[in-house]
């Protein structure tokens, strides 16, 4: 037991690494869509690229969503608008009418006689009225032209007629003015008109839901269909052109291929299918980072923040095609490149992009047109993202990857179309859109570096300020080191600069490489400005000791003061496993009959494990001989760089910094240059 204990605790980092692996691997194919995808790519004005095709079975030629929609609209335009007629309406009318005229009283200019005709005259005129139908204020505006034909619902009944034969209150008013113009007497007349005034009232009005309902069921009567491919019937030829009607019997055979695949019975083998192929991509993300970025990919941390960002953009972006299509270049897939190569360097970036966006392949529409353009978008991000802390850097690369993405398009438009006449505008708004969340990055990278302890450009560069709390202590407590520290910082960047390296993070590394050197100022000869050597008052070993301590203790300082791993790793290896060489011969010299162990005049190391610490390992042992050189010629300070460089060579100090020979030598080169001009000697003119 308590070896399979010992074994799990001593392969924990691979046993991480395969857990990561598979949640990874089972959570991007759970996002994929849940149908099969058709064998042939196509698309509206292409050349077909394949063999002759003939239909492999009997299907349906779908009709598209524009012509659907058509005869959607067709329906809504041309629908028979239903009134309704309330036939209480009449009955009630009648009654008042009725009620009204018998209460008048009979008198000497209105007998009894004269009542009963004014009562049948204004019975006809109500019965005529509600013949043609009175409409209502409101539904009078609901047909616009008057000479269309509508609807009467009475009842179960329903009776067709021009809607111009209705009639409106001006309508109604003057019927009444025509029917009345039999009666002779003045007063009778404006009697009765008062009357009917007063009791008619509409009784055709707008039946909405009604007319809803029936446009409802028509529309749900489309068909969606329009014909029939039999098996075997040949639907396009090899280097025809797809378009027309050959594209309607394609996207419908495309359509039906991926309903039959998804079934019951094929869904664990194309569940298997994509889990193969996402297993393969990220599965080369690992060989990746182990044969190329061995320091990252035996990370767990740095693994787990890659393989996170790829997850996230495949969520985002999946996210958005399920809830609308239409919205898919508006995410940023920029930020990625832009984030990992903030974190650690370009090569990485592009890689990781290029195979997310090959996974998105699967999930996305016109998947050969969304990868070339994301691609060449990822690239351009690459070559152009750089100095991050420079602001104007981030707003005129997102602007030229904004613009390929534009070029892009367009390209991809004409080919397809033929011309520029049909290109869908809003695109281009969705990538300004695009190009505005890419600022988001720097967002990111401050949460990144919060969540995971990453370090980015722009974290190095608020390092690298001298009023920072340790650099303004190191410069008032050990002003010779911090003198020091930043003449190789301008060695070392420039030498970063040289050979391509990250000049800004080797830059920072230098400006705290010595900072272990305030706590024992007074035993380093650059804050020794009284003559005074403590060291003579010590012996060798103890002065070796505080010598090689001063690494350590930078060490517990930068960790104290909260610096990233990244810095604190040029403080642990800025002497590597070199020797106090001096101190070591002084103790050979005391105790020349007794065996001395160099061991113990050593720096703990470890030794540079890439470019930047190399280099900072080469200029900073560069400027502090430098300044023991009494007549600093060319050819001394030539000779004494080559000196010190061989011999950190032949210690085999960069066994394991991945630097090159050639690269060596550039570096040598920059830092004889630059120290040349430092100890310059001036012509001495007459006083």
């Amino acid at each position: 037991m308590s070896n399979i204990v010992n074994k799990l605790y001593q392969n924990n980092t691979i046993i991480y690494k395969v857990i990561l692996f598979l949640v990874a691997t089972t959570a991007i194919v759970y996002l994929f869509p849940k149908g099969g995808h058709f064998k042939y790519d196509f698309n509206n004005g292409q050349l077909w690229k394949y063999d002759n095709l003939y239909a492999p079975f009997d299907f349906a030629i779908q009709k598209t969503e524009e012509e659907i929609t058509i005869e959607k609209k067709e329906i809504e335009v041309n629908a028979k608008l239903y009134f309704l007629n309330d036939l209480d309406v009449e009955q009630e009318v009648n009654a008042n009418f009725k009620r009204r005229i018998f209460q008048i009283k009979p008198s000497d200019s209105l007998n009894v006689e004269s009542i009963q005709n004014l009562f049948e005259i204004g019975k006809n005129t109500i019965a005529k009225i509600y013949k043609k139908g009175f409409l209502n204020v409101v539904s009078e505006d609901k047909v616009s032209n008057k000479n269309e034909i509508v609807a009467i619902r009475k009842g179960n009944e329903v009776e067709d007629v021009v809607f111009k034969t209705l009639l409106n209150s001006k309508e109604v008013l003057k019927l009444i003015n025509n029917n009345l113009a039999e009666i002779n007497s003045g007063f009778k007349r404006k009697l009765l008109l008062d009357l009917l005034s007063e009791v008619i009232k509409p009784n055709l009005s707008y039946d909405d839901a009604f007319t809803e309902k029936i446009i409802e069921n028509e529309i749900n009567n489309i068909s969606y269909t329009k014909g029939k491919v039999e098996s075997g019937k040949l639907i396009i030829l090899k280097g025809d052109i797809v378009e027309g009607k050959k594209l309607a019997i394609l996207n419908s055979l495309k359509s039906e291929s991926e309903s039959q695949v998804w079934t019951e019975s094929n869904y664990n083998w194309i569940i298997l299918g994509y889990t193969i192929l996402v297993s393969l991509a990220l599965l080369m993300l690992l060989l990746f980072l182990k044969k190329y970025r061995l320091e990252i990919f035996e990370n767990n941390n740095k693994v787990t923040f890659i393989f996170f960002n790829v997850f996230s953009m495949i969520f985002i972006q999946t996210l958005v095609i399920k809830y609308n299509s239409d919205y898919l270049y508006v995410v940023p897939l920029s930020i990625l490149p832009i984030v990992l190569k903030a974190f650690f360097d370009a090569r990485l970036g592009l890689f990781t992009h290029v195979l997310t966006v090959l996974l998105l392949g699967y999930i996305v529409p016109n998947s050969f047109e969304f990868i070339y353009l994301h691609i060449i978008a990822g690239i351009v991000t690459i070559l152009t993202v750089s100095e991050l802390y420079k602001r104007a850097n981030l707003f005129i690369s997102v602007a030229q990857i904004t613009l390929i993405y534009m070029l892009t398009y367009f390209a991809f438009s004409i080919i397809k179309e033929g011309n520029a006449s049909q290109i869908n505008w809003t695109y281009f708004m969705l990538f300004a859109a695009n190009g505005l969340l890419s600022f988001l990055s720097i967002i990111l990278i401050y949460m990144y570096e919060k969540i995971f302890g990453l370090v980015s450009d722009v974290t190095l560069l608020e390092l690298s300020n001298t009023n920072t709390k340790l650099l303004r202590e190191l410069n008032e407590k050990a002003p010779g080191t911090f003198q020091h520290s930043m003449q190789v910082a301008n060695l070392a960047e420039a030498a970063a600069n040289e050979i391509r390296a990250n000049s800004m993070l080797v830059r920072t590394g230098a400006l705290y490489h010595d900072i272990g050197k305030m706590l024992n100022p007074m035993y380093f000869t650059e804050n020794q400005s009284t003559g005074v050597n403590p060291h003579n008052d010590l012996s060798p070993r103890d002065s070796s000791k505080i010598i090689t301590d001063h690494v350590i203790k930078g060490v517990e300082l930068a960790k104290k003061n909260n610096l990233p791993d990244r810095i604190i790793d040029f403080i642990r290896t800025h002497h590597g496993t070199s020797s106090t060489y001096y101190f070591y011969m002084k103790e050979k010299d005391l105790n020349p009959d007794s065996d001395i162990d160099i061991k113990k005049f050593q720096y703990k190391g470890p030794i540079p494990f890439s470019k930047e610490t190399a280099i900072l390992m080469i200029c900073d042992a560069a400027e502090a001989a430098s300044k023991s050189l009494k007549k600093p010629t060319a050819q001394a300070i030539s000779n004494l760089i080559d000196k010190i460089v061989d011999k950190q060579m032949a210690d085999n100090q960069f066994l394991n910094s991945n630097i090159t020979f050639r690269e060596i030598q550039l570096i040598k080169k920059v830092v004889k240059k630059k120290l040349m001009n430092i100890y310059h000697l001036r012509i001495e003119y007459p006083e």
